[in-house]
């Protein structure tokens, strides 16, 4: 599932962004860039868009989709990408995070080579702590252990 645009642009937070995500089923992994990407122009910055950046912003895509009752639910959202209705209720997770936390994962920098430093299932444990304030603590101890995120 391909979405473009994923907040609007005209929000007065001064933030834009716009990623596109594809979910694949069965972790499945090829080599390169999508096809499409290759045909995109390359960017200012070296690297890409960390995984978790492009999954954090789908799951806020997801629940304005289900906020303008353009889905009915999780099923819906699994069948549009492609995916179990478990993945789905992964990804949405990341919006229980504190929005602050939210922000910092949309900004992480670009991943020049190798993995991305945090992947979503680092985050898994903090998503199930509804309390923002330990939520933040369990985030600064995830990014003091990886380097070049603190």
């Amino acid at each position: 599932m391909n979405t473009e645009g994923l907040l609007d642009p005209g929000d007065s937070t001064g933030l834009t962004l716009e990623f596109k995500v594809q979910l694949r089923r069965g972790g499945a992994r090829r080599a390169g860039p999508p096809e499409n990407e290759a045909q995109t122009p390359a960017s200012d910055k070296p690297g890409r868009v960390p995984r978790i950046s492009r999954v954090m912003a789908l799951a806020i895509r997801f629940q304005d989709l289900l906020g303008q009752g353009e889905t009915r639910d999780y099923a819906d959202l699994a069948r549009l990408g492609h995916v179990s209705r478990a993945r789905i209720t992964q990804v949405m997770n990341l919006i229980n995070l504190a929005p602050d936390i939210q922000e910092e994962i949309l900004c992480l920098p670009s991943t020049v080579n190798g993995h991305d430093p945090i992947a979503e299932r680092d985050l898994r444990p903090i998503v199930a702590i509804l309390d923002w304030t330990q939520q933040r603590r369990m985030w600064k101890e995830l990014k003091g252990r990886i380097p070049g995120t603190s």
